[in-house]
């Protein structure tokens, strides 16, 4: 028999809020921008961020 998820396990459910990406193709990588519009982390390879979403 199928059983529901725990709750509360410590996994994210939707998007970070306050937050977006941008890339940069200079450098081939993806800035994750801050609720303060200050850059917060840069990703190492060239995938974007998990759940940020996307400045145009």
């Amino acid at each position: 028999m199928a059983k529901n998820p725990p709750t509360r396990d410590g996994h994210r459910h939707g998007a970070v809020k306050d937050r977006s990406q941008v890339y940069n193709p200079v450098i081939d990588h993806w800035t994750k921008r801050g609720p303060d519009g200050k850059f917060m982390d840069q990703k190492a390879d060239d995938e974007p961020f998990k759940g940020v979403r996307k400045e145009k």
